[in-house]
């Protein structure tokens, strides 16, 4: 049996790179909401924060999705 370690590093670093990326898009999420939250609180409006906080879920919804088919087809 031979491995090819090139092929397994890659599928290593995308893997890490796409992790990384997928937390950091949710925590932004995350963010978003505890922004609208404090904007609520003080009486404001922040449409934005709650906008872009939905967008950075709805991606990540979407890379689920995408891995899942990736996994099943």
């Amino acid at each position: 049996m031979k491995i090819d370690w090139a092929a397994l590093g890659s599928v290593f670093g995308v893997s890490l790179v796409v992790t990384v990326a997928l937390v950091g898009v949710f925590t932004l999420g995350v963010v978003g909401l505890s922004l609208r939250e404090r904007a609520t609180a003080r009486g404001g409006s922040a449409a934005l924060a709650a906008t872009g906080a939905y967008v950075c879920f709805a991606a990540c919804a979407a890379a689920v999705a995408y891995g899942i088919h990736l996994i099943v087809a």
